[in-house]
């Protein structure tokens, strides 16, 4: 499987988003649930999720899927070697997907998800206080009422089950 470029956008209404990106893509969704869609574009290889919970048409996170745990774990390597700090998750489930993971932020503060997927899921997770904390979400920032049971929301997804915080400069 090659690697795939992730991009994750806010929208204001799923079914209406999820409509649009139909006719845009001439695809059909991967998953749509009530707070979320998904769409794999083939070529390029895009994933493209739709969340709820932040400024409608603004960023949520960039990422990448890797095609296995292996491969992710190479990636963390070769990024804590060039000394970028970091936030590593394994079997983490966001978004309603199992996955390992960790996040990085570029220089001006995106988020980035470097990610292999394990299996899809019907359920979402309680948001991950230390990751937010990681990505700089933590000062000032609000949580919907939607979004205090946890998942994708104004902040992005933010998924439970931390495994190393890493600090390294």
């Amino acid at each position: 499987m090659p690697n795939t470029f992730h991009v994750a956008l806010y929208v204001l209404d799923i079914p209406v988003a999820v409509a649009q990106y139909r006719k845009l893509l001439g695809l059909e969704p991967a998953k749509v649930r009530a707070d979320y869609a998904k769409f794999e574009i083939a070529d390029p290889p895009v994933i493209l999720s739709l969340n709820l919970g932040g400024a409608p048409g603004t960023l949520s996170h960039l990422g990448i899927r890797y095609g296995g745990t292996g491969d992710v774990a190479s990636e963390m390597v070769r990024t804590k070697q060039a000394e970028v700090p970091l936030f590593q998750q394994e079997g983490t489930t966001c978004c309603y997907a199992k996955a390992d993971k960790f996040w990085v932020k570029d220089a001006d503060g995106v988020p980035w998800e470097q990610y292999t997927l394990l299996a899809d899921v019907e359920a979402e997770t309680a948001s991950d206080l230390q990751l937010r904390t990681f990505l700089g979400q933590q000062a000032g920032a609000t949580v919907a009422p939607d979004d205090a049971a946890g998942g994708c929301g104004p902040t992005g997804c933010v998924p439970q089950g931390l495994v190393d915080i890493e600090e390294n400069r």
